[in-house]
C-alpha cells in the first residue's frame, strides 16, 4: 500500500492498479496483517543491533509460533486444525488492522523538515474514535490515540482520565482535535487510500498544516 502521492506514481502494472483501488481492498489485505506482525517480530529479534531481553522475547515468540501450533493439532485433527488457525490468523490480522488504522490513516502527514512542536505534531495527526468504556476495552486504548502519544508511558485504562484535559487545553490553543466514530473512521481510511492511489498530492488538505510547510 502507498500513503503518499508520489509513491503511488511509481507502481505500475498490477501493484499500480492495486494502488488506484487500495481504499477498497484495505480491508481485504488486513487478512494477511497478523503475517506480517510475526514476520516484523522475527526480523526484529534475529536483526536488531540493541534489543532488551532478546531471549526473553524469543522465548515467547517460539510459545506463540510454535507451542500454540503444537496444541491446536493435539487437540484436533490434521485438517480441523490447519483450518483453525487459517482463520485464526485471518481474524487477529483484521482485528489487529482494524484497532490499528482508524488512529492515523487519512490524517496530515507532517513534512520532515517541519518545526512543529511536540503537541502540535501529535494532536494534528492522530484520531480518536468514540465509544466510550466499550470502545477502551475492543480496541485496547488504541482509540484514545492522540492521549496515547502525548503520554506514551501511561497505562491505557488511566488515558480516559486526561483526555478531557487534553481535549480542554487544545480548544483553548486552538489545535484541532479530532474524534470520529468506529465506522467514520473507516470512511475516512477508505477515502484516503484510494486518493493518495489515485494520485492526489495532498488528499488531506489541513489549513495549518500548509502553513508549518511554508516555514
Amino acid at each position: 500500500m502507498v500513503f503518499v502521492a508520489e509513491d503511488a506514481a511509481q507502481r505500475t502494472g498490477f501493484m499500480g492498479w492495486l494502488a488506484r483501488r487500495q481504499g477498497w481492498m484495505f480491508f481485504p489485505l488486513l487478512t494477511l496483517f497478523a503475517i506480517a506482525l510475526h514476520y516484523n517480530a522475527l526480523k526484529t529479534i534475529f536483526t536488531a543491533k540493541k534489543l532488551k531481553r532478546r531471549k526473553t522475547e524469543l522465548a515467547m515468540l517460539a510459545v506463540r509460533l510454535i507451542g500454540f501450533p503444537v496444541l491446536i493439532f493435539l487437540a484436533m485433527s490434521p485438517g480441523l486444525a490447519l483450518g483453525f488457525l487459517a482463520i485464526q490468523l485471518l481474524v487477529f490480522g483484521v482485528y489487529m488492522g482494524g484497532s490499528f488504522a482508524p488512529n492515523h490513516k487519512g490524517m496530515p502527514i507532517i513534512p520532515k523538515d517541519s518545526d512543529m512542536d511536540f503537541l502540535r505534531r501529535q494532536v494534528l495527526t492522530s484520531r480518536n474514535i468514540k465509544g466510550g468504556r466499550a470502545m477502551d476495552v475492543a480496541m485496547g486504548g488504541l482509540n484514545l490515540q492522540i492521549e496515547h502519544h502525548l503520554f506514551p508511558r501511561m497505562p491505557s485504562p488511566n488515558l480516559h482520565k486526561v483526555k478531557p484535559i487534553v481535549e480542554e487545553f487544545c480548544a483553548e490553543k486552538g489545535i484541532s482535535y479530532t474524534a470520529t466514530g468506529l465506522i467514520t473512521s473507516y470512511g475516512m481510511v477508505v477515502t484516503y487510500l484510494n486518493r493518495v492511489g489515485l494520485g492526489y498530492a495532498d488528499p488531506m488538505d489541513c489549513p495549518i498544516m500548509n502553513q508549518y510547510r511554508a516555514r
